[in-house]
C-alpha cells in the first residue's frame, strides 16, 4: 500500500510532462515539471517542508511556537500548510498588491496575514524586514527567512534535482528557471551538474529584477517592472549564491502573456506568470542551442493564482500589454536573433 502518513509526505514526486506544441516548434524536447501538483499548489511547498523540518531537528522551532515569514505568497502558503499539519501557528507578512487568490489561501490554512505597503528593500518597512522584526520581538516566534536559509536550496538538491534526473533517464541537457529566492535554481543545478557537468543552466529574469544585470556586470540594477510575483532579486542572497548559472536572459511580460495563451489553447496547459516566463525561457534556450535538446523547466504554481493579473484583460490593458495573434513561431524566430542579449557565466 502506497499511503502517505500526512499531507507533507505528499510534497514532491511531481510529474514531468512534454509540451507537444513547443517541442514540435523548436525541434527540442521541452518538458514541464508540474509543481502545482504539490498539496499547497506550488514549488515552494518543498522549501517550506525542508526549512521547518530542519528547524525542528536543530531545536530552533519547538512545539507551541509561531512560524513567521515575509513572502509574496507561495512560500507563505506552503509554510501555512506545513505549520497547520505539524501543529504550529503561522504569521505571514505580505506586501499589498499580490494576488487575492494567494491571500485567501493563506487565510484558509489558518495563518494570520499581515499586509504591508510595498516599498524598496532599503526601507525598514519592507515585508522582509517587517517579518524579521516581528520574529525578533517574540521569543516564541521562529523566522523562516527563505532568502538566506539554505534549507531552501537543500530541498531541491534532495528532491527536485534527483526527480528530474530519474524522470529523464539522465537525458536532461538544459534546465531553465526564474529565481525568487534562488532556492530552486541553486539546489537543482548543484545536483544535476554533479551527475553531468555539461548540463546547461539558463536563468530567465523579468523586467524589474536585478539578477540579469548582476550576472552581466556584478552590480544589481533593474529597469522597468513586471507583474510577476515572487520573481527577481535586487541583492545577493545565500540561496542564489549557490546557483550554477551558465546563461541568463531578460524577457518582458509581453512574452509570457503571449505564451500563456498559446499553451492554454494548444496544449490545455494553464500556467501562472512565473511558469509562463519559465517556458518562454525554455523556448529561448531552444532557439539559441542545437536541435534535440532535453530542456526542463517548471510550472511553479497553479495558473488560477494568476487569474486577477495574467488572465485579466482589464489589468493587462491598464499596463498597456496587448494580446497579440497566436503565432508563437514569431516569438521563436525573434529569440533566434537575440544572441547579443545573452549573459554567459564564463
Amino acid at each position: 500500500m502506497n499511503i502517505k502518513n500526512n499531507i507533507i509526505e505528499a510534497i514532491g514526486h511531481t510529474d514531468l510532462i512534454k509540451i507537444p506544441s513547443l517541442s514540435e516548434l523548436t525541434g527540442s524536447h521541452i518538458y514541464l515539471k508540474c509543481e502545482y501538483q504539490n498539496p499547497g499548489g506550488s514549488i515552494k511547498d518543498r522549501a517550506a517542508r525542508q526549512m521547518v523540518l530542519e528547524a525542528i531537528e536543530s531545536g530552533q522551532l519547538k512545539p507551541g511556537m509561531t512560524i513567521v515569514e515575509g513572502t509574496a505568497g507561495n512560500t507563505g502558503i506552503g509554510l501555512a500548510l506545513v505549520a497547520r499539519a505539524l501543529g504550529f501557528n503561522m504569521l505571514v507578512v505580505m506586501p499589498k498588491g499580490q494576488s487575492l487568490e494567494k491571500q485567501r489561501l493563506i487565510e484558509l490554512y489558518g495563518a494570520q496575514l499581515k499586509l504591508v505597503d510595498p516599498c524598496p528593500f532599503a526601507d525598514p518597512n519592507h515585508f522582509y524586514h517587517t517579518a524579521k522584526r516581528l520574529a525578533d520581538q517574540q521569543a516564541d516566534y521562529w523566522w523562516a527567512d527563505q532568502f538566506e536559509n539554505t534549507a531552501n536550496a537543500q530541498a531541491h538538491y534532495n528532491t527536485t534535482g534527483p526527480e528530474i534526473w530519474q524522470q529523464t533517464d539522465g537525458r536532461v541537457s538544459t534546465v531553465v528557471s526564474v529565481s525568487g529566492t534562488g532556492g530552486t535554481i541553486a539546489g537543482v543545478t548543484q545536483y544535476l551538474k554533479k551527475q553531468n557537468n555539461t548540463i546547461k543552466t539558463w536563468l530567465v529574469d523579468p523586467d524589474g529584477s536585478g539578477l540579469y544585470h548582476y550576472l552581466k556586470t556584478g552590480q544589481f540594477k533593474a529597469s522597468g517592472d513586471s507583474f510577476t510575483e515572487g520573481i527577481g532579486i535586487m541583492r545577493a542572497v545565500a540561496n542564489f549564491k549557490q546557483a550554477q548559472v551558465d546563461c541568463a536572459i531578460n524577457l518582458p511580460d509581453q512574452d509570457l502573456v503571449a505564451l500563456s495563451r498559446h499553451l492554454l489553447h494548444h496544449d490545455s496547459i494553464l500556467l501562472g506568470s512565473s511558469g509562463a516566463l519559465n517556458v518562454a525561457g525554455a523556448i529561448f534556450a531552444a532557439a539559441q542551442g542545437p536541435k534535440n535538446q532535453h530542456i526542463v523547466t517548471f510550472a511553479c504554481d497553479l495558473g488560477e493564482r494568476s487569474f486577477s493579473k495574467l488572465y485579466n484583460p482589464k489589468f493587462l490593458q491598464d499596463r498597456h500589454i496587448s494580446l497579440p495573434p497566436d503565432n508563437i513561431q514569431n516569438l521563436f524566430n525573434r529569440y533566434k536573433t537575440m544572441a547579443d542579449l545573452i549573459v554567459t557565466n564564463s
